[in-house]
Parts: C-alpha cells; structure tokens; sequence
C-alpha cells in the first residue's frame, strides 16, 4: 500500500530571505516531497500561513507520515492545531520531526518536556553523524557514519525524554555532540526527531539525508494495529464476585 506523507514547513525563511530562496526555491517542504514522490510515496504539502495551517482534520485523516520543519514561527501554530495533531499521533500517524521543530509546540507536548532546549551555533562546522543502532530499519543501506560539511550546531544536554531508540548520535567540528536521531512511542503512533536541515545549508539535497527520511517514513508508517478500548468494560472471562452481591461500580460518581 502506498504511503501517505504530508510535509508540513513554515515556508517563511524562503519567502522572506532570498539567500534561502536560492537553496530551496520550492521551498523546503517542495524539496523533500520532490525525493518522496520519487520513493514511491503519495505527498502532499501544508505551509504555516495556509487555513488551519494547511492541517485541516480532512488532510490529517488521509496523512500516514506527517512531516514537520519549523523554526521562526513556533508561537504562531494555533493550539488547536496542535491538540489536533497530537490526537491523530496517538490514535497512529507516524510523525517525523526536522531540525530545529525541537522547539515547536506539538514537539513539546509529544515529549511532555522543554524540548527547545540545547546549544547552538551557527557556524557552518562540519557534521560527523554516527549510526549508533546499525540494525535499526531507519538506517537501512546506509554506511555507519554520514558526513555533512556545513551545517548549524546543536549540543548537549538536549532536554528530551529518554528515547525509546536512539539511531543517530553527531560530533560537530566545535567539539559538542548530539543526539540526534531518536525514536519513541507515542499511544499508537511512532514519532521519530532527526536534526540536520537548517535552512541556510542545501541539506536535504544530500542523498544519504534523503535515504534516513525515507527510511524513517517507511518506520513510522501506521501498523495495521488492533482497536485499543478504553473506560470501564466487562470482564473478558466471566468470573464469581467476591463482593457478595454488592458492587463499588459508580460509587466515585455519588460523591
């Protein structure tokens, strides 16, 4: 069955910088849909400044992957875009989340942390980014290591929850390392952060990043997972209470 991705981007450093405009002149979001499409996938793309940001419960419905690149414009995501999101992680859309959308709302609330927290430096050092899980499917048919020449910093500590799997570790020229490809389990959904791609660096051109996006898509791609109830149910088994005809259901409710 063919995946289902939407590449959600701000879509304002290409609009409002034409340096950036230079590197991705279809924007972020056009550039990894355009590798996407070429995988085999089916790709939609949302910007910030479309209705409902693009996010509509419509596009969400049919959207397996939902793909996030944000930086200068966190505060401007409406919550309830946000909540609406997150409704849809758990209930089993993979969500994969690039760069600096460390700092985005729905990040946050995933993680339940200030995930905007880190060191930067945006020096174009060059990025050493080491597989640490090699048996992981997201590193799938690539080396052990990825070399990126230019690229901002991001250093520890990263205030992150404990991974459930930690695929990528980076050494930058500056000295730092990162955590920088990390994996959890979200209710029914797979979320998956993975941090090269600053705008002002032609990043998501190189194809072993193209490879790690892919792979990750294919990962967090909805399981054909069994309904999951919630609330009180009855029993399974059937069973004798030991209450002796008496029973405690609703008493909370008499209070």
């Amino acid at each position: 069955m063919t995946i289902k991705v939407t590449v959600w981007n701000e879509y304002l450093h290409e609009i409002q910088f034409k340096e950036i405009a230079a590197i991705y002149p279809k924007g972020i979001h056009g550039c990894i849909a355009e590798f996407l499409e070429k995988a085999g996938m089916e790709v939609q793309t949302a910007t910030l400044e479309q209705p409902e940001h693009g996010l509509t419960e419509e596009v969400l419905k049919n959207t397996d992957v939902l793909i996030w690149w944000g930086h200068m414009a966190h505060d401007c995501v409406k919550d309830e875009i946000v909540e609406r999101v997150y409704r849809r992680v758990l209930s089993g859309m993979g969500f994969i989340v690039l760069h600096s959308g460390h700092a985005s709302k729905i990040f946050q609330k995933l993680c339940g942390t200030d995930s905007g927290c880190l060191k930067w430096r945006e020096d174009g050092e060059k990025e050493i980014l080491w597989a640490v899980d090699p048996g992981h499917p997201i590193v799938a048919g690539l080396e052990e290591k990825i070399i990126i020449p230019q690229e901002e910093m991001y250093g520890e500590h990263f205030n992150i929850p404990q991974p459930d799997e930690q695929v990528f570790i980076s050494w930058f020229e500056g000295g730092e390392v990162f955590r920088s490809g990390c994996c959890w389990h979200r209710g029914k959904g797979k979320v998956f952060y993975f941090r090269p791609g600053h705008e002002a660096f032609p990043v998501y051109y190189q194809p072993e990043i193209q490879k790690v996006i892919i792979n990750a898509v294919k990962w967090a791609a909805p399981t054909d997972a069994p309904e999951v109830v919630y609330g009180n149910t009855a029993p399974v088994v059937p069973f004798v209470s030991h209450m002796e005809g008496k029973t405690i259901q609703g008493l909370h409710e008499k209070k």
